[in-house]
């Protein structure tokens, strides 16, 4: 297995910013559907456009909220990404119930970084069924969910403990930027980055920003 670093661009709001993201060397585009919170919101139809311009072998992750699998399923059978990112916590039978019906789907579970109980919660998604972990800095605890996009950079002391228990691929995610990504793959040793907010201008991915972010990644 490669050292290499992966680099999933989320928050893909456009053809032009699939293929910019792409250009610059993404490893895997981020699609957000509908949440109750945070940015990068695009309709069903405008993910699946971009997933069917998306080149192998790059991955393409539909990020969901829905938790029940009859609703994840009919968010997947709308757009047709090849990896369904699951924001919010599921039932421990919903990764046997989306591995039946979508065998060749990868799930990725987020988990959100709020304390050490965080490494119990990822360690159970992975015996649940989860093909990749995805540690974020949101807090589905309060009143309306915060499931992504925070900007907000979280303790990766406990990042790092994830990363050194679990059996399958971990991505970091959570207010990472051109200035602390080198910190962030040190400290935490990764598989792969998750970037939105910190390559974007006024809401735009910002090429420069980009270029920078991942001049950094490659070191």
């Amino acid at each position: 297995m490669t050292n290499r670093t992966r680099v999933k661009v989320c928050c893909i709001s456009s053809t032009d910013e699939a293929q910019l993201a792409v250009a610059l060397g993404a490893d895997a585009l981020g699609l957000v559907g509908a949440m109750p919170s945070g940015p990068g919101v695009v309709a069903d139809e405008l993910a699946a456009t971009i997933v069917q311009q998306v080149p192998p072998p790059l991955a393409t992750f539909m990020l969901t909220s829905e938790t029940t699998a009859a609703g994840i399923l009919a968010h997947h059978s709308r757009v047709l990404a090849n990896t369904i990112q699951l924001v919010d916590a599921v039932p421990a039978t919903t990764y046997t119930q989306l591995r039946q019906a979508l065998p060749t789907v990868k799930l990725v579970q987020v988990i959100h970084v709020i304390d050490e109980r965080s490494v119990a919660e990822a360690l159970a998604a992975v015996a649940n069924g989860a093909d990749a972990l995805l540690l974020d800095s949101g807090n589905p605890n309060l009143t309306v969910k915060e499931l992504g996009g925070t900007g907000r950079v979280h303790n990766w002391q406990v990042s790092r403990a994830i990363v050194d228990q679990s059996p399958v691929p971990v991505f970091l995610a959570g207010g990472l930027n051109p200035t602390n990504v080198r910190a962030a793959i040190e400290q935490v040793q990764p598989f792969g980055l998750d970037i939105c907010s910190g390559v974007r201008t006024n809401g735009q991915l910002d090429a420069n920003k980009l270029r920078a972010f991942m001049a950094q990644v490659r070191g």
